[in-house]
């Protein structure tokens, strides 16, 4: 509990310098592009496009809506809430490594490195969600109260891949080799998330799949909150509590390992 405390600590004490470094880094990242951020929805925009012409023109054929919403609205949020999702833990798990410089050479908290590469996701994200809400208001698909749904999804994402992140920031320099398996355990989420494809109908297996997969749980959260009219929150109780127990249990773990080799990681390197 002491060093979950501590990082606590850090982050709020830093919590300025975090989101004014983030908002730094977005600016240099788009710097020298003509059309700066809009890069940040153009490529998955892109990435939907090409879903949309395999699986919605191609592969689903004439199967219409997905619960009285067009499946190209289905398909972005899923590309855009997984997108988020993935690049927070990405970002976050490789942002020791690639900053190393600033924790061995100055008094910098490297947990805050963590979430300032968050937060450069969640900037980005936020313009996207923007798109989606506009569509769902001029169209009518979610209720306005359900929109506040929206914030216990970007908290619930937001611990949830912290989470992961405080693990995976560590073990990847201790570990090389894991950071390919990242990759690829990220790639299979994909395909065994409904991003493209329907909960409903599916066999046995997947529905069993989908209940224990956190990122549908997190993905579903996001379209329930947007764009389905409905029940405001996805799942019933037991898929709540399944979701913060795994999310908690790996905050306490990352934690732990974040603290024990935080000091070290410079000699792994």
């Amino acid at each position: 509990m002491k060093n979950v405390l501590a990082l606590l600590k850090e982050n709020f004490e830093n919590l300025h310098l975090i989101w004014k470094l983030s908002l730094y880094n977005i600016k240099a990242q788009y710097a020298n592009h003509y059309l700066g951020i809009l890069w940040a929805i153009l490529m998955p925009a892109a990435q939907v496009g090409v879903f949309y012409v395999i699986f919605g023109l191609g592969l689903r054929g004439d199967r219409g809506d997905v619960q009285n919403v067009p499946f190209l609205v289905y398909l972005i949020t899923g590309i855009f809430a997984f997108g988020f999702i993935q690049g927070c833990i990405n970002s976050a798990s490789n942002a020791i490594s690639s900053q190393i410089g600033l924790v061995t050479k100055m008094k910098f908290p490297s947990s805050i490195l963590l979430s300032m590469s968050m937060a450069n996701n969640i900037v980005t994200f936020s313009i996207m969600s923007l798109i989606v809400l506009i569509i769902s208001v001029v169209n009518g698909y979610s209720e306005p109260a359900h929109y506040l749904v929206y914030f216990y999804f970007m908290f619930a994402t937001i611990v949830f891949t912290y989470s992961i992140s405080l693990i995976m920031s560590s073990v990847n320099i201790l570990i090389r080799d894991l950071r390919n398996v990242q990759q690829n355990v990220m790639r299979m989420f994909f395909f065994i998330t409904p991003i493209f494809w329907e909960v409903e109908g599916r066999p046995p297996i997947m529905a069993t799949i989908i209940e224990f997969n956190p990122f549908a749980y997190l993905l579903m959260t996001f379209r329930y909150a947007l764009i389905f009219d409905g029940p405001a929150f996805y799942g019933d109780v037991s898929d709540h509590i399944f979701f913060w127990s795994i999310t908690l249990f790996l905050f306490f773990i990352g934690v732990q390992v974040h603290y024990r080799y935080k000091d070290r990681l410079v000699d792994y390197l």
